[in-house]
């Protein structure tokens, strides 16, 4: 029975893997991209092979050599004897054992070897750069594909040399052909020849080795990057001398295997010992020491130089436009009416604060969803670009009745895109949506123009099963048949969104990958099911494109009446010589990522990157596209080679698409980190870091005592923005600089730098790219020691005694005050800080609603219901500016509350007390009674709030609001006239 119980037992096993190599052929098929898993696999396949059998075949034959080779007589001795007794126990398995040891080895060695899979497909498939190193004048890509590959390849062989020998001299020694004797050390001469010939091999490729490390100190990490004075002229020379010196002694094994003699290989093995601690460490020791280091800078002054101009290239900073910026500090009337593109899209909705509103107002169902933090995007209304932040309404499986039927058949899909005007509010201080409801209408469109169901994304079900023959009756839910109806329509999914399980077989398959037997025996599944899987568009892509790092952020956008999940994916490399590397994990975390907001980079380090890819996921039926977006991009043309029909051109972009392509997030962090130092181009000031700068810490969550050593950084925005001598606003990547911080030290929060990058790259023509796209745009305001940085910004918010009263009065009855997003502007000829400010009830169903705005400009600071007010109030009572909120300044909501008019039905009101001729209509000649009436009417109104928001009342919610800000308004004139009257 347990040969057939094994048989059964490898069959089974052989079953279920082969079914999920099954499973993955039928999803890689269906998407378009079965070459990327042919291809992949294939590759692993042959290097698997190829190392298992050189691994095997080397140990093998050393085994087998050594033994056919042992000595027929041993001399007796207490140690032989010992070895005999091993001998005879390893006879009944030594063949076993002679052709396990190297099947297990070669295993071993084929599985480390197929992972390099990437490494060798780049190698054979390499384009140039045709651009040569400074040193060695070879094209780039030789450090990029050919040197990584040579190493992996000498590595892998040195390994099989090393294995060999072991398997060698224990085989000679366990048979008598290597002994230890009185007289010393006794080898046969057929273990003398096998062990010669083994160490030459060896020293053979310790020599390539040594040739090679010549390059690889062009990649070498340190204070600063690349192959510097003590490397070119001691490190490289003495690598060369030591190559020689390794072939010259593999020379001497080989012939001490004919001589019979030890003595000249160990002299010479000895003295390469010698000189590889002296000339490979001491040596370059002594000069650094002596040499280099009292003459630093004019020594290494060219090759600090290589390092900037090649770190700069290696991450797209070589073309950054610098000016030098000098901002006014005092505020003029007037002064922002030349920056009307920009101050009309000044983001007051911060998409990480605004989810819960779209969540309470915007949700309907408790199977939908949405996520911690929404997007930035960018859509033509009424002729005009808005800024919009925007999301997708998704399927919300905790909120679905438990039952395999209702989470795989039943609750398939989210519903509808949601967004919001970026620059302005309802005078009740919730978002002013732009596209809402359902069914889905606004101005981004309706059913009719663009499909709003959302099978693919971020928080999608594990799988569904979908799809049904034509003329039978729908079975998943859709929608609820409209706003405030109970009944839900149903639909079938129409697309083609996954491998058909309509067969036994293909149900069996993925009932083992999803260990589901429900999917094998429910009755739900027909001829023409598909199951949809692998629904995280970042998921997706990850899949068909295996060489591209993915950006961190991926986003929804309505193009051409389909919604697309636009993702952005790198190319990189650690291997570009003379720059830089950064870890892009840490290079790429922020307050946004310390929070479980954004998600950063993998833990790798590199020193090349592109914006390679541009990738887009159908949230209908999750098709996926690669557009080949850095064309130029040796590393991507590389790839294109391996897969040739993967990537399509960006020419097949349409305008759509070209409209929503914006400048990725994680590119632009790790060039922020690497531009706050090379930003320098001067070799003194880089030498001397004289003019490094920081990014700074986010205000939000430090005071500006804090170090950004101990604080998360602040994150990038997303703007439409004009820069200074720029023709037009664009849709922009933008962060501020502030003077180097050294760690542990207290920083400077003073502005130093902005940055911004243009994220337009629609021309309105399909396929054809705006040619400003990318462009890096530096202010440098360095010279400029006075200028008020974020912390000193979020510090006069802070500490300005109005701002304060009035927060303190927003906080009346429990609410909580929340700061939105610090965004940083260069406009009126200086610097400008933006501040949204947000008030949160208590209530469990409460959602921050924008109350006021806060603005400063030097040290001016201006804080109002809306930015158009805030603005006038800092710029000498008219800013001249255009904002996207100015038509709901003074506009205030009759107050529900009012008594009813005398008259028919109403009741007389009393008579009212004496008022104070300077106080405003309505109140009386005690300031003091006056704000005691009006904190006590405010904690109503925060009352009725909290108690409509339970109700889901949210008409109700919006009434009580607008007496709450009556209220603190005549608490605030209150408290005004009280303090004139106390200093008269």
């Amino acid at each position: 029975m347990i040969p057939t119980i094994i048989v059964v037992a490898v069959i089974v096993i052989a079953f279920v893997y082969l079914s999920q190599v099954y499973a993955d052929v039928l999803w890689y098929n269906q998407l378009g991209f079965l070459e990327v898993f042919v291809t992949e696999n294939l590759t692993r396949i042959v290097l698997f092979v190829v190392a298992f059998l050189l691994m095997a075949a080397a140990v093998y034959f050393s085994l087998r050599i050594a033994f056919r080779n042992r000595p027929i007589y041993a001399p007796d001795s207490a140690i032989q004897d010992n070895l005999n007794r091993y001998q005879a126990q390893l006879e009944p398995i030594r063949r076993l054992l002679m052709l396990g040891i190297p099947v297990v080895l070669g295993a071993f060695a084929g599985t480390a070897a197929s992972s390099q899979w990437q490494q060798v497909l780049l190698f054979i498939n390499q384009e140039p750069f045709n651009r040569q190193d400074p040193e060695f004048g070879l094209d780039y890509a030789y450090y990029m594909f050919t040197l990584p590959f040579l190493n992996f390849v000498i590595g892998f062989l040195i390994s099989v040399v090393i294995i060999s020998a072991i398997a060698t001299v224990l085989t000679h020694y366990l048979y008598g052909g290597i002994r230890l004797e009185e007289k010393g050390l006794f080898t046969t001469k057929a273990a003398r020849v096998q062990i010669a010939v083994v160490a030459a091999l060896f020293l053979l490729l310790q020599g390539l080795n040594y040739w090679l490390d010549r390059y690889d100190t062009l990649l070498n990490q340190g204070t600063w990057a690349g192959a510097l004075y003590t490397d070119v002229n001691a490190v490289i020379p003495t690598k060369a001398i030591l190559a020689v010196a390794a072939v010259i002694v593999a020379a001497l094994f080989v012939a001490s295997a004919f001589v019979g003699r030890w003595r000249l290989p160990l002299i010479g093995t000895a003295m390469l010992i010698i000189t590889a601690l002296l000339a490979g460490g001491v040596y370059p020791s002594l000069v650094q020491r002596f040499q280099v280091r009292p003459s630093e800078l004019s020594l290494e002054e060219q090759y600090i130089e290589r390092n900037i101009q090649l770190t700069r290239e290696a991450y797209g900073l070589d073309q950054v436009d610098v000016a030098a910026y000098a901002p006014e500090s005092i505020p003029a009337a007037g002064a922002l009416g030349a920056d009307g593109e920009t101050t009309a899209n000044i983001r007051l909705l911060d998409p990480n604060l605004v989810s819960d509103a779209f969540s309470q107002l915007q949700q309907f169902r408790q199977y939908y969803q949405f996520p911690e933090t929404l997007n930035v995007d960018r859509y033509e209304i009424d002729g005009e670009v808005q800024d919009t932040v925007i999301a997708v309404r998704e399927l919300d499986t905790n909120g679905v009745p438990d039952g395999w039927v209702n989470e795989h058949v039943f609750y398939t899909h989210g519903y509808g895109v949601v967004a919001a005007a970026g620059s302005t509010v309802e005078p009740d201080g919730r978002p002013s949506f732009l596209q809402s409801g359902i069914p889905s209408t606004g101005v981004l469109g309706d059913e009719s123009t663009y499909e709003p169901r959302i099978y693919f994304g971020e928080d999608s079900p594990e799988y569904s099963v979908v799809g049904a023959p034509e003329g039978q009756a729908p079975a998943e839910i859709d929608r609820p048949q409209n706003e405030n109806s109970d009944a839900e329509s149903r639909t079938t999914f129409s697309g083609d969104g996954g491998p058909n399980v309509g067969n036994m077989f293909n149900r069996l398959v993925y009932a083992l990958k999803f260990q589901s037997t429900d999917l094998l025996l429910s009755n739900q599944v027909n001829s023409d099911s598909q199951i949809l899987y692998d629904r995280d568009p970042v998921d997706r892509i990850r899949k068909v494109a295996p060489y591209l790092t993915l950006d961190g952020n991926s986003y929804p956008a309505i193009v051409d009446g389909r919604v697309k999940w636009i993702i952005d994916g790198y190319t990189t490399s650690a291997n570009f010589p003379y720059s830089m590397q950064q870890e892009l994990e840490q290079a790429t975390q922020d307050a946004q990522t310390a929070e479980g907001l954004a998600t950063a980079l993998p833990a790798e380090r590199v020193n090349y990157i592109r914006n390679a890819v541009k990738a887009t996921v159908d949230a209908y039926d999750g098709s996926v596209t690669l557009y080949a977006w850095d064309d130029q991009d040796p590393v991507l043309k590389s790839w294109q080679n391996v897969y040739p029909t993967s990537l399509k051109p960006y020419s097949e972009m349409s305008a759509d698409l070209m409209a929503h392509v914006r400048y990725p997030e994680d590119l632009f962090k790790v060039q922020r980190e690497l531009l706050a130092r090379y930003h320098v181009t001067d070799t003194d000031a880089f030498y001397n870091n004289s003019e490094a700068w920081s990014v700074p810490a986010d205000p939000g969550e430090a005071s500006d005592s804090a170090t950004t050593a101990s604080t998360p950084r602040q994150p990038p925005f997303y703007l439409t923005l004009q820069m200074p001598d720029q023709e037009q606003a664009a849709f922009s990547l933008t962060t501020p600089f502030i003077p180097y911080v050294p760690v542990g030290q207290t920083p400077r929060n003073v502005l130093y730098g902005f940055l911004a990058a243009n994220g337009d790259a629609g021309t309105g023509e399909d396929g054809v790219k705006n040619e400003n796209y990318g462009k890096l745009t530096l202010l440098d305001s360095s010279g400029q020691d006075s200028v008020v940085g974020p912390g000193q910004a979020q510090n006069l918010f802070n500490s300005d005694t109005t701002v304060s009263q009035e927060l303190n009065l927003l906080r009346q009855g429990a609410s909580e005050v929340i700061n939105g997003n610090l965004l940083t502007l260069p406009i009126g000829g200086g610097i400008a800080y933006v501040q949204p400010v947000y008030v949160q009830s208590s209530g469990s169903s409460s959602f921050p609603v924008l109350r006021r705005v806060l603005v400063s400009f030097g040290e001016t600071v201006g804080f109002a219901p809306t930015l158009a007010e805030a603005l006038d109030q800092v710029f000498g009572g008219n800013s001249g500016a255009t904002t996207g909120d100015q038509d709901n300044v003074g506009e205030t909501p009759a107050d529900p509350a009012a008594p009813p008019v005398e008259g028919e039905g109403a009741t007389p009101s009393p008579t009212p007390a004496p008022t104070d001729p300077a106080a405003p209509d309505g109140a009386t000649g005690d300031p003091a009674a006056d704000l005691r009436a009006a904190l006590s009417d405010a904690n109503d109104a925060i009352e009725a709030g909290n108690a409509a928001l339970e109700a889901g009342d949210f008409a109700a919610y919006g009434q009580a609001q607008d007496r709450l800000e009556q209220a603190i308004q005549r608490a605030l004139d209150a408290e005004e006239r009280a303090a004139a009257a106390g200093g008269q």
